[in-house]
């Protein structure tokens, strides 16, 4: 199994960097990655350093996948995620919209959480299970560079806790090879992501990719054991709720059948949302695979 190490830390999704490893569809892989405060804070007395490193959430790659080529897409299956520190960090400052009516006098909160047996020891009262998940995964773009702030059509800052072992990420491919991007790690997050931070932390995850010839996705979807779930990024967020859903009900009709209308009733009775950080207004829009054999 071939194993992608930390090496350069990039903070966009470019077509621009040589691949870092080459495989071939179907292969497992494992890749290490560095925490989105890029290693900054590992006790509770370090702080954000934006001078030294203005950018959040590297990534490791590319990963090129033999084959891939424009209006292709990768299938994307997370095995594992593990944590390599065994532990996760998080802060609370720049409360954002929150300050409206909270004020602006939050502090910094650094806040650095052990991680064992299956928990993530927030404080010596409160665990919160571990549930990891990857913020960060995408393609490069044919045109521009979107850096790891935002989610896009490419993937990107999805931050959506979906993306998880045991789940597949269908990811649009845009030029040759792909170029496959990851980091940016969480050992939890709620959703809405409050304060732009999760539980960072740097980590290996194994992964699988397939590649799937001209199925020509517009946006990123996920599938789990249980769901299928379409994701769109942008404000405002009703918008994104609108548009995920119309993905879901889209590919609904093209993969399972449904006539869109009959996929529209459905799902206004049966379909859930997720939500990734909502400054981003980044919406999951997703059914249970168990209504999808009911035309």
């Amino acid at each position: 199994m071939q194993r992608l190490a930390i090496g350069p830390l990039f903070y966009e999704f470019s077509r621009h960097h040589s691949p870092r490893l080459r495989i071939r569809p179907g292969e497992t892989i494992v890749v290490a990655t560095e925490d989105a405060l890029s290693g900054q804070i590992c006790t509770n007395d370090d702080r954000r350093d934006k001078v030294a490193m203005p950018y959040s959430n590297p990534l490791t790659g590319p990963i090129a996948v033999e084959g891939a080529e424009p209006g292709d897409s990768l299938a994307v299956t997370i095995h594992e995620i593990r944590p390599t520190g065994g532990q996760a960090a998080t802060r609370t400052a720049d409360p954002k919209q929150l300050c409206e009516w909270l004020g602006t006098d939050c502090p910094h909160g650094a806040h650095v959480c052990p991680i064992r047996d299956g928990l993530i020891y927030w404080s010596d009262t409160v665990t919160i299970p571990y549930a990891p998940m990857i913020g960060c995964i995408g393609t490069a773009p044919d045109w521009g560079c979107p850096t790891t702030l935002p989610a896009g059509p490419h993937g990107g800052n999805l931050d959506i806790v979906e993306t998880a072992p045991g789940n597949t990420i269908y990811l649009p491919v845009f030029v040759t090879d792909g170029l496959l991007y990851l980091g940016d790690l969480h050992a939890a997050m709620g959703h809405g992501e409050l304060s732009a931070t999760g539980l960072e932390m740097a980590g290996e995850t194994t992964l699988t990719v397939d590649l799937l010839k001209q199925s020509r996705l517009a946006w990123p979807r996920i599938e789990s054991p249980e769901e299928i779930m379409a994701i769109v990024s942008g404000p405002p967020m009703e918008r994104s709720i609108a548009q995920a859903y119309a993905q879901l009900i889209l590919w609904m009709e093209s993969s399972y059948g449904w006539d869109r209308w009959r996929a529209y009733d459905l799902l206004t009775h049966v379909g859930r949302i997720s939500v990734g950080y909502y400054g981003l207004g980044t919406v999951a829009a997703k059914v249970e695979k168990r209504y999808l054999a009911g035309k």
